[in-house]
């Protein structure tokens, strides 16, 4: 009978299901007080997560339907893609295409039914349960904060462009917003009692913009950046949500095949991707043999090297795109198109591997700045895909594009193994979930995780 009894007990235990906590009764005091010590939090999105518009308004990205720049028209595809000619640095390539915002909502029309789809809406929404009021909803009249909205501010940018470049308009932003927070700080209190730092919540490859700004400040990479910390002046503790430090094997086949991001939105072609210097930074290390030669041998190919796409006709050397590099570029003849392609991309992966030399310099923050990552580790993730046909040849464990070791910048992969993580990034604390690339930040345990670091957890000053 006793026996009977404590099997029972055992399995009402087991059938038992646990509900998430009430966040509000953990958090709700916390969330409440404004004191002195607590920081404004700046949201930065990856890459597709900030709205682009035209200096007239139209949309680039962020909305399909109504007059949105279509990919697979001229006017469309000249606006999506980032601008290319020979004989100048990218960063003196611009266009009319401006941020316009962190994407909250996704708008497209399917059978000319509006639907919105969330994108940064989770993390929003986390940050609110912590009283965490956004600027932008509030000024927009979205939401009613009050007179308390300058505690969190969306810093959208142009995802196209190069990410050094980013992380210098980042710093602009942020000495705006400290400059916006300490005259409020000074209305309310009448004083102002110590420097205003920031708190970071950066999504994907906001993450590695992030990263950049802590460690070189408004530094570009010619000639190497000096290691500094100029950023990590301003910023207290930054949090990472899935973000590539090592790279995603996805890029590659991104700008080798295009991109459809659902099934029922536009093909962006890879040669219209291929322009965009970002992308070419979220590519994988050689060293972790994400791309290799074929199945049988194995053998790293360095997906940085410019003999290596235009020898397999990748991207923009691929012959194939003369119609796509026509929309792009009107006014040149075939020929001259291609030299301008090619040109293009050799830029952009000098430039990537010049970002990773400076992000993959072994370096701990200085006290007082502090590194977290969420990091999604249940999803098979392509780890290895072959040269051939840009097919996945090995998985590993991720969040459907980020391998766990990317997101960790494990220095194991494609190495001699340790026990113990071999990473030039020094995590001050690191948590996984069960979740995809976007699907993280749904999650409550990533909720509850993040208003702990942000309103509880002990800083170290």
């Amino acid at each position: 009978m006793r026996a009977f009894t404590l099997a029972l007990l055992l399995l009402t235990a087991c059938s038992h299901r646990i509900k998430p906590p009430e966040l509000g009764g953990l958090y709700s005091r916390a969330a409440q007080d404004h004191h002195a010590e607590r920081n404004p939090v700046i949201v930065i999105p990856g890459i597709l997560g900030s709205r682009l518009v035209t200096e007239n308004g139209r949309v680039v990205w962020g909305a399909f339907s109504g007059d949105y720049a279509k990919p697979s028209k001229p006017d469309g595809a000249r606006l999506v893609a980032h601008p290319m000619e020979t004989g100048r640095p990218l960063h003196e390539l611009a266009d009319g295409v401006r941020p316009d915002g962190a994407l909250d909502r996704l708008k497209f029309s399917l059978l000319g039914v509006p639907v919105n789809l969330s994108a940064y809406a989770n993390i929003l929404a986390a940050l609110g349960a912590g009283g965490f009021a956004d600027q932008g909803l509030a000024k927009a009249g979205a939401v009613d904060y009050g007179t308390d909205h300058f505690t969190c501010f969306q810093f959208g940018y142009d995802w196209r462009r190069d990410n050094v470049e980013n992380a210098r308009l980042l710093h602009e932003f942020i000495l705006e917003k400290k400059a916006y927070v300490e005259k409020k700080l000074r209305e309310r209190d009448g004083k102002l009692d110590r420097e205003v730092r920031f708190d970071i919540v950066a999504h994907s490859m906001g993450g590695l913009i992030t990263r950049y700004y802590l460690r070189y400040g408004t530094q570009d990479l010619e000639n190497g950046p000096e290691l500094t910390w100029d950023g990590a002046r301003h910023v207290e503790h930054a949090i990472l949500v899935g973000t590539p430090n090592a790279g995603s094997a996805q890029s590659i086949v991104d700008l080798v095949e295009g991109r459809s991001f659902a099934p029922i939105l536009p093909t962006y072609d890879a040669a219209i991707l291929g322009t965009m210097p970002s992308i070419y930074q979220l590519l994988p290390r050689e060293r972790h043999g994400a791309l290799v030669a074929d199945a049988k041998t194995l053998a790293k190919v360095d997906p940085l090297d410019p003999e290596v796409w235009e020898t397999r006709g990748w991207g923009l050397s691929d012959p194939a795109k003369d119609k796509v590099l026509a929309m792009l570029l009107p006014d040149l003849a075939t020929e001259q198109r291609r030299v301008v392609a090619r040109d293009h991309q050799r830029k952009c992966l000098d430039r990537a591997r010049a970002f990773h030399a400076a992000l993959d310099r072994p370096a701990s923050p200085p006290p007082g700045t502090q590194l977290s990552i969420f990091v999604g580790d249940a999803v098979p993730t392509a780890s290895v895909i072959t040269a051939v046909d840009c097919k996945t040849l090995q998985s590993a464990q991720g969040d459907g594009t980020v391998l766990r070791s990317s997101a960790l910048m494990d220095e194991r992969v494609g190495a001699e193994w340790a026990p113990f993580l071999q990473s030039p990034i020094h995590w001050n604390q690191a948590f996984f979930l069960f979740h995809d690339h976007l699907g993280i930040t749904k999650d409550p345990l990533f909720t509850d995780n993040l208003l702990y670091l942000l309103l509880e957890a002990p800083r170290r000053r």
